[in-house]
């Protein structure tokens, strides 16, 4: 899924910067990034070598090296063109904005490792499974609403329970 070697601990978060009446959804004020999106924010890998580096510039080791596009991972943090992202695993590090996508895409997760997440036709637990999907499957999603998630991949096209996935904020709209 992802080669990656741990290099220590890397450096600390960088605050965000806040645009004077920005609002989530809720009406609570959003941090907001210099790239005037929200702060954290959720997006995906646009290549399939992406170096993570220590700290936000050139000069900072690569601590390691994401191999696979589409990979969700979190913005945490932004300073000029780089951006701290956290994975679905806990790591965190620096990547170049380039190498980062708006695309959405989730990862699926479980209670247990060995339980499949199940794709349904429609939004509905009653209607008829599309597909069952094992616990770290990439999916693109298309939109979520009302708790769940319409996703898309290999093999795929379904609705899946919101809390199922890593790449998408409880409750949060997708469209």
């Amino acid at each position: 899924m992802l080669a990656m070697a741990a290099f220590g601990v890397l450096v600390g978060p960088v605050s965000a910067a806040r645009e004077p009446g920005a609002k989530d959804a809720s009406g609570k004020e959003t941090p907001v990034g210099g790239s005037g999106l929200p702060v954290p924010r959720y997006v995906s890998l646009k290549s399939d070598h992406v170096n993570v580096r220590a700290g936000p510039t050139k000069d900072n080791d690569v601590a390691w090296v994401y191999t696979k596009s589409g990979l969700p991972v979190e913005i945490t943090a932004e300073y000029e063109n780089w951006r701290k992202v956290r994975d679905s695993e806990g790591a965190e590090g620096w990547v170049y904005h380039s190498l980062l996508s708006g695309r959405r895409t989730a990862v699926v997760t479980m209670k247990n490792k060995g339980e499949l997440a199940l794709i349904y036709d429609t939004a509905d637990l009653t209607s008829p499974v599309a597909a069952k999907l094992e616990v770290g499957v990439v999916a693109q999603v298309k939109r979520c609403k009302n708790g769940w998630c319409r996703v898309i991949g290999q093999g795929f096209d379904g609705w899946i329970e919101q809390q199922r996935l890593w790449g998408v904020y409880a409750d949060e709209k997708v469209d």
